[in-house]
Order: C-alpha cells, then sequence, then structure tokens
C-alpha cells in the first residue's frame, strides 16, 4: 500500500549564516518571508511550497541537498536581478527542451552555502 503523497509542503534548506540565507531567498529570488523562529528557522513561501532555512543540525554529511528549480516568468529579467545582486550564473540560462505548449530554459545559481538553486523559465512558443 502507498501512502499517496501528492504535493511538496515544506523543504527544509540547511544554511550557515540564517541572515544571509534569508536576504537571498527573500531578496534575491524574491520569496514571500512567512517568520523566523527560534533556535534558527526561517519560513518562507515559494508559491503553495513552505520553505524552511535552518542552521545545520547533527553530522554534516547528512546535509546534502537536492537541487531545487523555482519557476520564473522571465530568465531575462532573473539575469538583470542577479546582476544587482552581484551575483554570477553558475550555468547561463540555455534551451532545454521543447514541450507541446512552450519551451523550457533553466539556468544555475549558487546560494550563500553553494547550494545549486534551478530557475525556469516556462517560454511560450
Amino acid at each position: 500500500m502507498s501512502l499517496q503523497a501528492s504535493e511538496i509542503g515544506q523543504i527544509a534548506i540547511a544554511v550557515n549564516d540564517l541572515d544571509k540565507a534569508r536576504v537571498f531567498y527573500r531578496d534575491v529570488l524574491g520569496l514571500r518571508f512567512l517568520f523566523d523562529a527560534p533556535p534558527a528557522l526561517c519560513f518562507m513561501m515559494c508559491g503553495s511550497v513552505r520553505l524552511m532555512l535552518t542552521t545545520l543540525q547533527g553530522d554534516p554529511t547528512d546535509h546534502r541537498t537536492s537541487v531545487i528549480y523555482y519557476k520564473v516568468a522571465d530568465l531575462g529579467e532573473a539575469d538583470l536581478q542577479l546582476q544587482k545582486a552581484e551575483l554570477a550564473w553558475e550555468r547561463k540560462p540555455g534551451f532545454v527542451a521543447k514541450m507541446p505548449d512552450h519551451d523550457l530554459w533553466m539556468g544555475f545559481v549558487r546560494d550563500p552555502d553553494g547550494n545549486l538553486i534551478g530557475l525556469m523559465e516556462e517560454r511560450r512558443a
């Protein structure tokens, strides 16, 4: 029998400096800040998914992260915002695939802790 998981409720991202991470995710990526909680937690919303930024807990080797892909309306505008924040692309945006109703474009940046972040645009054809 399967649990029938249907959507992501929350993603935890381990960070070294909560203040730097808060600024990056709120001001650079534009996520909606929800609240901070002790001892070192910061909650943001990305659409219907809640992100929890937290300092490392336990063994650091347990904190490998998967790449999270954030949808953006325009990768060109994202490029301008990254330049303003003095951040460079890890891999500049490029065409990935032709889908039935859009072209998929992706680029990659790193957050202050070196976690790879995917930015994706579903460009209507």
